[in-house]
């Protein structure tokens, strides 16, 4: 504790220090505008080259800033879907007016990263999105997970799961990642096997997002991705990143610690641009046995040949480990021990222990080159590899030896008694790892050229390889020298140690060709687009255990899934504060990898069939120069969903079922709004009310033994009920201010509602379960704050930052499984109250 106060006086003395260290500067303001419509450009950016300082344009298009530099400079106005403007400008320590800047709206001023990326432009793409800059991550993000920087975007929830490190999650419009495209650079990053993203592999990365869009349904991208709920876009910095650089530190609550630096060349004279970062994080986490250890790094190596040709290179990964909490608990459970309760956790000869580890390392490697063939057509090619290695640990064995204290705690060392005392039996419980090693390589390659003025023709290719490895291995024999593993049919009788395979090992492969295209329209106030993609996955299994090495099961041949997906939209300028647009999709996606081989083992399913997702939404904008908002309404209907039944009979007899024809609807309005009065305050709010339900029941269903004799006909009731996993009702308000020059102040309120337990509705095979929802979670509502202020001292210039998250200390459940039908789930706990503050210089 008193190391804390220590800190906080420090961080208190820092901030004084930096309010006494103002000095008469320029200051430069004005107005940008969109000079053919004269309407402002909300949220471009304004730079002083060749320097960090500057600002973002308002709602009315207004921005001021103050910089210590002197003489000549020039001042560099951006935006997306905008050629970029510069201005000659003269510092003389006075206040500047630089009147009204107007600046030419062109899709060829995007990036080609954000061209490969399919970034969205406000008021001309036809989705519902959302962007999220640096200056948000850095002042709002905090002890938070990189996910619940976005949980106060409309269909967003949000939540740390567990509540390890990396451990989040998020859903959009009610579906989770498995079904949310995640995109990097343009890369996509979803799991080739299950769909599933995983946030720990890309910790970090905000600290080099140049920004992050989120375009809910369908989105812009071409590629056939899972896109039904919504694409999440993260762009990072290449030749674009300004000269200089920052190094940050950071402490909070439950040990939290960070560093990081980040240095660019910015571009050269030789037309080379490097930029380089690296952080380190650690902290005890809130939640037990959760501590953490945690890198990342990132390199960008850019050069512009010449103007016709660009080469960027990038790299970055996040090494780390951290403990998990993987065991939801009973609602008695969490009032009995506390929301932060891990039934994981225990202790081991001297100290704390935790059966579930995870830890994974998984650099990315990408080279870009984009070509200017001609001034109108540009080719666009990224090619990119990634090599994940690590997995989880867990227990495995005789589970009944588990064993715990008054408070709840597991007890690894009657465990290790108990194997002890077996001798020459070796252990009947220990701690294994659960490894999936993969190798992923990919090329996407787009061409994109006007065919006259209101006419964008593009198409291309989307190839990626991958093959992941998965196998358990002993971690832990706790107590004992060996364990009797009897799972490889070529080694059946194996008295396994320490790092050796056990359990199951198979390779999973995973082949996909994609073709795409789109053909884009703009004249006068409308905008539209038609695209299409198609693309083929296979799938093959290797199984190294549950065969024979002569056996020619024990490798499948590929199973092939051809899949397609049109979409198509509008959107029309009703007048200079007026939009509206509409836009339809229809997508066919291959079924997921285990959907095809079933049992775990090499058995194909040969009636596994794509899932079909329809959607329709409508939308319209409001922009003034003080106010903008947006309403949209959504209907997306997800039809055979793909689900397979195991049925065991009294007698022992495994039955297997293709659920056909399953369907879901989602549909809901969203609204968000921002309302900046003045040049210190800003108001923003949202509300997003889902209706997501299972839209009918199954009759008559029939299962097959593997030797494809019938089961005994049954039903599946699920008609009407709420899908869960997710709050379908949320609303958000903040309020941001800023009391002087620089020190700004910010608070966040979110609600949550309407929320079920994760559950399987396929369990519902009782009369009495037709229509019964799953268990209902608490309505709860959270509230954080933050604060800023950037000051300078001499020639460095710097921020000093501080957030609170939960202030009230809410106790909330966040995540519910479902255990029976209607009954009370079993929950993760959200965190209690957290904070963090630290300091940024800029170099």
């Amino acid at each position: 504790m008193a190391n804390r106060m220590k800190r906080f006086l420090l961080f208190v003395g820092v901030f004084f220090l930096g309010l006494n260290a103002l000095y008469a500067q320029t200051v430069l303001k004005g107005r940008i505008l969109d000079k053919s419509t004269n309407e402002a450009v909300i949220g471009a950016n304004v730079v002083l080259k060749g320097t960090t300082d500057g600002s973002i344009s308002d709602l009315n298009g207004d921005f001021s800033f103050s910089t210590d530099e002197t003489g000549s400079k020039v001042i560099e106005v951006s935006f997306i879907g905008y050629e970029t403007m510069t201005k000659q400008v003269s510092l003389n320590g006075q206040t500047i007016n630089l009147g009204t800047l107007m600046v030419s709206e062109s899709s060829m001023a995007l990036s080609p990263v954000e061209i490969i990326a399919d970034v969205a432009i406000d008021r001309k793409t036809p989705v519902a999105v959302s962007t999220i800059k640096p200056a948000q991550l850095e002042e709002k993000l905090g002890t938070q997970e990189f996910p619940e920087i976005l949980k106060s975007t409309p269909g967003i929830y949000a939540t740390r799961s567990g509540g390890g490190f990396g451990d989040a999650r998020v859903n959009i419009r009610g579906f989770n990642s498995v079904n949310v495209g995640v995109l990097i650079n343009g890369m996509p990053v979803n799991d080739m096997e299950n769909g599933k993203v995983y946030w720990s592999n890309w910790a970090n990365l905000s600290d080099v997002a140049r920004t992050i869009q989120v375009q809910r349904g369908l989105g812009a991208s071409k590629l056939a991705i899972p896109s039904i709920g919504g694409t999440i876009n993260v762009i990072t910095k290449s030749t674009d990143a300004e000269k200089g650089g920052f190094a940050t530190a950071s402490i909070g609550s439950f040990g939290e610690q960070k560093q990081g630096v980040k240095f660019s060349t910015g571009l050269m004279d030789n037309g080379l641009a490097i930029t380089v970062a690296a952080t380190h994080r650690k902290g005890d986490g809130y939640v037990q046995g959760t501590n953490y250890e945690a890198y990342s790094y990132f390199l960008s190596v850019a050069k512009k040949i010449n103007k016709n040709h660009e080469l960027a290179f990038t790299a970055f990964g996040a090494p780390q480990e951290h403990g998990q909490r993987t065991t939801k608990l009973s609602l008695k459970e969490g009032v009995e021990h506390g929301e932060d309760y891990n039934k994981d956790h225990g202790y081991y000869k001297a100290g704390e222990f935790n059966s579930r580890i995870n830890f994974y390392h998984k650099p990315v490697f990408i080279m870009n080159h984009y070509w200017t063939i001609s001034p109108s057509t540009d080719l666009t090619t990224s090619a990119y590899a990634s090599f994940g290695t690590g997995g989880g640990t867990g227990f495995l064995g005789e589970y009944s030896w588990i064993e715990r204290d008054a408070d709840g705690l597991i007890d690894f060392n009657k465990i290790a008694q108990k194997n002890a005392d077996q001798g020459a039996a070796g252990s009947s419980l220990i701690l294994r790892n659960s490894v999936n090693n993969h190798n992923w390589y990919g090329a996407l390659s787009s061409l994109k050229t006007d065919l006259n003025n209101n006419l964008t023709l593009s198409g291309g290719i989307d190839l990626r390889y991958y093959k992941g490895e998965h196998y358990r291995e002993v971690r832990d024999l706790l107590g004992n020298s060996y364990f009797l593993d009897d799972d490889d049919a070529n080694n059946p009788i194996h008295y396994a140690q320490k790092g050796d395979r056990i359990d199951y090992y198979n390779d999973g492969i995973v082949l996909w060709e994609g073709l795409f295209g789109q053909l884009e329209y703009d004249r006068n106030k409308v905008s539209a687009f038609v695209s299409g993609a198609l693309s083929n996955t296979s799938y093959k299994r290797i199984d190294y255990f549950n065969y024979l090495d002569s056996d020619d099961k024990q490798e499948t041949d590929f199973q092939n899934f051809l899949g397609y997906s049109v979409k198509g939209g509008a959107n029309y300028r009703l007048t200079d504060i007026h939009n509206i647009f509409v836009n339809a999709g229809y997508f066919s996606r291959a079924p997921f990898f285990d959907a095809v081989f079933l049992n775990y083992k090499n058995d194909i399913n040969e009636g596994a069939e794509n899932e079909k997702i329809a959607s329709i939404e409508l939308g319209y904008g409001l922009r003034t120069s003080k106010f903008s908002a947006n309403i949209n309404y959504y209907y997306t209907k997800w039809m055979d969903r793909s689900f397979v039944k195991r049925l065991t009979t009294d007698q022992g007899q495994d039955f297997t079922a293709n659920l056909l024809g399953v369907d879901a609807l989602h549909q809901g309005v969203e609204v968000d709004f921002a309302f900046k009065p003045n040049d210190k305050l800003e108001l923003t709010g949202m509300a997003s009310i889902g209706d997501w339900r299972w839209l009918n029941d199954l009759e008559n269903v029939i299962a097959y033994d593997d030797q494809q004799n019938p089961s005994e006909p049954f039903s599946v009731y699920m008609a009407d009920i709420k899908v869960g996993d997710a709050a379908q009702t949320t609303f958000a308000a903040g309020i941001n201010y800023e009391l002087v020059e620089g020190l700004k102040i910010g608070m966040d309120y979110n609600f949550y509602g309407d929320n079920f337990a994760e559950f399987n509705p396929t369990s519902r095979t009782n009369e009495d379960d037709r229509g019964v929802n799953s268990w209902q979670l608490e309505n709860y509502s959270l509230v954080d704050a933050n604060m800023s202020y950037k000051f300078t001292i001499g020639d460095v210039k710097a921020s000093i930052f501080g957030n609170i998250h939960n202030i009230f200390d809410t106790m909330y459940v966040s995540d519910a499984d479902e255990t029976n039908v209607g009954d009370p789930a079993n929950v993760f706990y959200g965190w209690g109250r957290s904070w963090s503050m630290g300091m940024k210089v800029n170099f």
